[in-house]
Formats: structure tokens, C-alpha cells, sequence
């Protein structure tokens, strides 16, 4: 027979996992008040710097990835999809890995991406943390409007759905 300290800790230790848990699964969360998109700069794969001006202007879809996380990647067909759809029509995704160059290097080398893809490494999380994602977590999806005001964020897998409903009534 077990002693009661052994039950106590073993309930609290159940109980820290499902908060944990629960806080893991219930990360996706959106924001639609505006506030002005500072101005950063990272690099691409060749090293050569871009600043997140360089599309002010556009319809602007940012997302915080890496090539380790599985919602990250299974966002990213839909991303391609709508850059397709949309990109003539003022849309700009832009990816922000979060990691070293290498592995996103050798991931971009297996599957096909049409929009700009930079390198945050731990410099692009501290700024996802800056811009509200508060949870740490990855992926991280702001959309910032043409007059450079983010409108919306989303921690977590965010859906094609979800981001056409606040992209289409920007766009030309």
C-alpha cells in the first residue's frame, strides 16, 4: 500500500501535466487590435539582409516556424497556395525561422516555398515575444495591413480559412 505523501505527490505531479497539457493545447489565440509593425532586419539563406519594409505597403502574412515543429510545416502548402493566389493581388507571406540556417537550408532544398523566408535564429524569437506571443511557441502568424499595422496574431496552426477571412477584404 502506497503512503499518502506518495499519493499527494503523485496527484500533483499528475496535475502540473495536464495544466501543462491543457496550456500546450489551448495556445492558438488571435488578436485584431492594431498597432504600428516595428521595423526589423534578417537575413535570407545567402545571408543577404531584408528588412521587413522592403514589403510595407502590401498585405503582409509573417510567420514565426521551424523546421522541427509539425503545425509548421503543414501550414506551409497553404501559405504557398494562397502567395500564388494572391501575391499579384498585394499579399506577401514571409517566413521567420527560428533556428540555425542549416536546417531550414535543407529543408527549403526538399520542398518548393514562393515567398521570402528569413533567419531569425534566437533573435527572431525574442522579437515573435515582442510582437505578442506571449506563449513562446511556434508557429507565431501576425497579418499586417498595408499602412504597416498588425491586425491580427495567432499563436499556434493557423487555417487557410482563418486568414483568408482577414486578408480578402484588404486585398485589390
Amino acid at each position: 500500500m502506497m503512503k499518502p505523501t506518495g499519493l499527494i505527490i503523485i496527484a500533483g505531479l499528475l496535475a502540473l501535466g495536464g495544466g501543462i497539457l491543457v496550456r500546450g493545447l489551448s495556445v492558438p489565440t488571435e488578436q485584431v487590435s492594431s498597432q504600428p509593425l516595428p521595423d526589423f532586419k534578417f537575413p535570407d539563406l545567402s545571408d543577404q539582409q531584408h528588412s521587413i519594409s522592403e514589403w510595407q505597403g502590401k498585405v503582409r502574412v509573417i510567420n514565426f516556424w521551424a523546421t522541427w515543429c509539425p503545425p509548421c510545416i503543414k501550414e506551409i502548402p497553404a501559405f504557398v497556395e494562397m502567395q500564388e493566389q494572391f501575391g499579384t493581388k498585394g499579399l506577401q507571406f514571409i517566413g521567420i525561422a527560428v533556428e540555425d540556417k542549416e536546417p531550414v537550408k535543407e529543408f527549403i532544398a526538399k520542398i518548393k516555398i514562393n515567398y521570402p523566408i528569413l533567419i531569425g535564429d534566437f533573435d527572431g524569437v525574442s522579437l515573435a515575444h515582442q510582437l505578442g506571443n506571449t506563449a513562446d511557441a511556434v508557429p507565431f502568424t501576425l497579418i499586417v495591413n498595408q499602412k504597416g499595422e498588425i491586425i491580427y496574431q495567432h499563436q499556434g496552426g493557423i487555417s487557410k480559412e482563418d486568414i483568408l477571412e482577414v486578408i480578402q477584404p484588404l486585398l485589390n
